[in-house]
């Protein structure tokens, strides 16, 4: 087979238009790097692609390309039903319940010559139905200043920004990705480029509300914890420095003190559930991170040929070890975090914050950490995310992080896919899907080369909807899908029929004249925003420090100074005309807050005026990106912000 007839089996377009409207045909070598990154997809001699089936729907027929053959529904490893293709098509069973099972064809009972996946959904994803238009605050949560933190903005940092923005209306808090990163690297600090999107990063933890930390450990470290605090970006490497130490006394109290202790116990208890409940991906998880300390730099795909694909027998092996006190500490870890998180999120649903958490989770992960290790099929890491040309980044996106692939999800039953969603849906009463496109297809660069080399790879994006809506109702969750960038036709059509909400930003809400569109043209399930993490904060809009400050790194703005005064003076003709008095940034909060978007997302960086956005894409160390500290502390952010100018913008939500 050629490679171009190879490319098109594993779903690969061979052409396409990039953001600029400028027309790519790939290569056959661009298409040699892309193949050979992607596990060969599954041949289905009778069935298609994984089948979706709504739970109402009435019609539960599926097409197959035989006659004769006997077929079976399997639910781990159990058949719930059984027949014979008639006519071309299996009638399923009228009453299956919400949930993924294999429908496999047999040639004689025992000897399966196809299965697919068979997925059961409600008819759309989780709606919100405890509220009709609400507001959250959007902060970076690392960035939160306190005189207790440990120089980096923690849970209890979030707690107490939970109880303060009760008292404003605030329906819930939005927050950068919690991912667990590399805590031992602390130049790679971006949330959104995670070592596992299935486990927390433990810098957020606050280890003074751990059972029984001493106050002795603080007064010996004092000297470091005001070093930490000090300066206006964050010190990584000093934050954990400090607090893996202190995490690790904690589980060394943990481990000593008296059972008989009946809080000690209680929390003992409490850890063994948590383990139980997590299972085998924690375990791993556990694992990995022991021995990535162990072999240092060198990637998992260089470690001795025995850890690079472990099974179940040698992680157990291990665990038993002399390894062991080392593995439990990093589960140990993981189980703080996701108390101090989860207690978060009860705060909000006791003040009747009717979002709650509103968490993101990053398009993809780093090759060289857990989920690409525990998942190398579903996981191509041989292969980076990115995006082509556009208007902004005119030299394309190459973002570094390893993303699925449709054969290694059908192959495992979406089940990868499905537990990432969980890991942050559990805590959180929305979620933001970053780069939500990548669900219908991913643009994929191969290693070494440069963003403009990569083509688009297709998705099961019905399929992936699917799991979504399962995940989505049974965790009360609402999902928001970030469709900004070149999307297809019709792709948010789709989107909205299942379920998933837009995001809607207003510096992108103009037409072709530049003119901003009018607030009663918003979609009603959606959330609405002025700007973006990668994007100028108000004061840097109206201001042109933005576009300065790129310019001054090497990068192209995407603008000119004549085209950004053009947008202010369309900005403030929008305003007027929609009898808005303030042309300040609590203009645009009021524009916002009269659209029928459901959430509205207001950032902390803009109610207090800062002019630097958290993040400039396209740069590394030429910026501090994700390392600034908020200039105000928690405790005073109130006096701050004028209280009563926001709660007069947001009188229509």
């Amino acid at each position: 087979m050629d490679v171009y007839s190879k490319a098109r089996d594993y779903g690969i377009d061979l052409e396409f238009v990039d953001g600029q409207g400028h027309c790519h045909v790939v290569s056959g070598e661009r298409l040699r790097a892309v193949v050979d990154g992607l596990p060969p997809p599954s041949r289905h001699p009778f069935l298609k692609r994984p089948i979706v089936i709504v739970a109402d729907a009435t019609g539960r027929q599926v097409p197959v390309d035989a006659n004769g053959l006997n077929w079976r529904l399997v639910e781990r490893h159990q058949a719930l039903a059984r027949g014979s293709v008639a006519g071309g098509m299996i009638d399923l069973p009228p009453a299956i319940p919400i949930g993924t099972y294999r429908l496999e064809i047999e040639k004689e009972q025992g000897h399966t010559i196809d299965s697919i996946p068979l997925l059961v959904t409600p008819e759309r994803a989780h709606q919100g139905s405890s509220f009709d238009k609400a507001w959250v605050l959007s902060v970076q949560l690392y960035g939160l200043s306190s005189s207790r933190n440990w120089g980096i903005g923690d849970f209890t940092d979030l707690a107490a920004l939970i109880e303060l923005t009760a008292g404003w209306g605030c329906a819930g808090i939005g927050l950068n990705p919690l991912h667990a990163l590399f805590d031992d690297r602390p130049l790679e600090c971006s949330p959104y480029a995670p070592n596992s999107r299935l486990f927390l990063n433990p810098l957020y933890i606050d280890p003074e509300r751990l059972p029984d930390f001493p106050d002795s450990w603080l007064t010996r470290h004092r000297e470091h914890l005001d070093r930490a605090r000090s300066g206006e970006l964050i010190d990584y490497a000093a934050v954990a420095e400090l607090k893996l130490a202190a995490l690790r006394h904690a589980f060394d109290i943990f481990r000593i003190t008296d059972t008989a202790n009946t809080a000690h116990a209680a929390a003992l208890g409490a850890f063994e559930s948590f383990k139980r409940e997590r299972g085998e991906l924690l375990r791993r998880f556990a694992c990995f991170e022991v021995l990535r300390r162990q072999f240092g730099l060198l990637p998992w795909w260089q470690w001795p040929e025995e850890w690079r694909r472990p099974d179940d027998a040698r992680i157990q092996a291990l665990r038993n070890g002399p390894q062991r006190s080392e593995i439990e500490f990093v589960e140990f870890v993981q189980w703080c975090a996701a108390t101090q998180l989860q207690s978060c999120a009860d705060i909000a649903a006791k003040r009747g914050m009717a979002v709650g958490l509103y968490l993101d989770i990053a398009v993809g992960v780093q090759a060289g950490g857990f989920d690409a290790w525990n998942e190398q099929v579903a996981i191509s890491r041989a292969l980076s995310v990115g995006a082509p040309p556009d208007q902004l980044n005119t030299a394309g996106q190459d973002w570094g992080l390893a993303g699925f692939n449709a054969a290694g999800l059908e192959a495992s039953g979406f089940e990868p896919f499905r537990e990432m969603l969980r890991a942050s849906m559990r805590y959180a009463g929305a979620i933001r899907l970053d780069h939500v496109l990548g669900l219908n297809r991913l643009y994929l660069i191969p290693s070494g080369t440069s963003p403009r080399d990569g083509v688009y790879v297709e998705m099961p994006l019905e399929a992936l909807l699917g799991v979504i809506a399962q995940e989505s109702v049974a965790q009360r969750c609402v999902v928001i899908g970030e469709d900004l960038g070149t999307v297809p036709d019709g792709f948010r059509d789709i989107l909205a029929t299942w379920g998933v909400w837009s995001y809607k930003v207003m510096m992108f809400e103009r037409g072709h004249d530049g003119a901003f569109f009018g607030s009663s043209g918003y979609a009603a399930n959606a959330l609405v925003t002025f700007n973006t993490h990668d994007l100028a904060s108000f004061a840097g809009w109206q201001s042109h420090s933005d576009l300065k400050l790129k310019r001054g790194l090497g990068l192209d703005p995407g603008e000119t100074d004549e085209m950004r005064t053009h947008a202010h003076r369309a900005f403030e003709w929008k305003l007027g005309e929609e009898y808005i008095a303030p042309k300040s940034f609590f203009g645009a909060v009021e524009f916002l807050a009269r659209t029928p978007s459901r959430i509205l997302a207001i950032a902390l960086d803009d109610l207090i005026g800062l002019k630097d956005q958290p993040n400039i894409p396209g740069t590394v160390n030429e910026h501090p990106n994700w390392r600034r500290r908020l200039p105000v502390e928690l405790k005073d952010v109130g006096h701050w912000i004028d209280l009563a100018a926001l709660r007069h913008a947001l009188r229509d939500r």
